[in-house]
């Protein structure tokens, strides 16, 4: 919803001032999907808006749903005609996350990314990226739920479109809009350094999730080109400004490959980078069995990941292995490409 443009409808329509505060409460916090729905508004302004103001700054073409109806993808046309994709899933009965895009395409190219092969198309403006939150709220609206957390981890690598993804922060949080708490939301990197400090300045209470991925240089420079930039150890400076400003956890992504990246070799190189940072209680390892793409990565077995966590755990490394949901419908990790 573009704000300043309906700012500008009610001056022309000299409405109250009040009334901006009503419509931002309908909208933002109520989920109505159309301005007829408002009824402390009159039936002739009602028409009007409708007819003059989109809520929406894109289509929705299509909604996927699972079969156990954990997770749904939708399908987003915007206004230029590209295309984005928009995640929901339910890790836990009653909470809803969505996972949201910030590019259209993503220019970093890891390997076993499915985005990463459209290449970069254009950034998302802040409207484009808070929209998404809108529509999964109308959704939700639609069963009486309500939308628990935010992940910026769709298509796209949010700190390389930091100012239009620090506008739509500032919205989310903003209590006259949709009010959502810093914690309930996480902003997830492949790895760059300056959007590291710049969250940590701006916004030290949303989490930061690092997509690590391998504790090497040489295989992460294989499967991620942005590590030739920014290498591990220019990331462990990074995490280690990121507690000195924030005291917050992080936590550290890492999708287990088959035969890539989930050998006891491959643990130990992990377990070692991470100590290295330091601050071991501030870091926690989330391993996601890959889903597939049309890359030649094969997921790592139950047998083999259980293994590999046990092993982190023995060494001390906080751990989880994260339920993969979407893998279905083409909406788990690495499976978005806008169609």
């Amino acid at each position: 919803m573009n704000l300043e443009k309906l700012e500008a409808f009610l001056q022309k329509h000299n409405q109250p001032k009040f009334r901006l505060q009503q419509l931002k409460k309908a909208l933002f916090q109520e989920g109505v999907s159309s301005f007829t729905e408002i009824s402390t508004l009159s039936k002739d302004l009602r028409e009007l808006l409708e007819k003059e103001l989109p809520i929406l700054s894109f289509a929705v073409e299509k909604v996927l749903t699972s079969k156990d109806g954990k997770s749904m993808k939708a399908l987003l046309k915007l206004q230029d005609g590209n295309r984005i994709e928009a995640v929901l899933i339910s890790p836990i009965e009653g909470v809803w996350s969505a996972c949201i895009s910030s590019q259209v395409g993503c220019p970093l190219a890891c390997g076993f990314c499915s985005t990463g092969k459209i290449g970069l198309i254009r950034n998302l403006t802040a409207e484009e990226i808070t929209d998404q939150i809108l529509f999964w709220i109308q959704h939700l609206k639609t069963t009486n739920q309500k939308l628990s957390t935010i992940v910026y981890m769709g298509m796209g690598e949010p700190f390389l479109n930091w100012e239009e993804v620090r506008q739509s922060l500032t919205g989310l949080v903003d209590p006259t809009l949709f009010g959502f708490g810093a914690r309930s939301i996480s902003v997830s990197t492949s790895g760059i350094p300056e959007g590291i400090e710049k969250l940590a300045v701006e916004f030290p209470q949303v989490n930061l999730a690092l997509s690590l991925h391998f504790g090497t240089d040489a295989k992460r420079n294989a499967a991620m080109p942005i590590n030739r930039k920014n290498n591990l150890e220019t990331l462990r400076g990074a995490l280690q400004g990121y507690f000195q400003k924030t005291k917050r956890k992080v936590f550290l992504e890492y999708v287990m490959l088959a035969g890539v990246n989930d050998s006891n070799a491959d643990a130990d190189n992990l377990i070692e980078f991470v100590k290295s940072i330091g601050k071991l209680q501030l870091l926690h390892v989330n391993l996601i069995r890959y889903n597939a793409t049309d890359s030649d990565f094969k997921s790592s077995s139950k047998e083999r990941t259980v293994k590999f966590r046990d092993y982190l755990e023995q060494n001390r490394i906080g751990v989880t292995i994260r339920k993969s949901l979407g893998e279905e419908i083409q909406g788990a990790c690495g499976q978005l490409a806008g169609k």
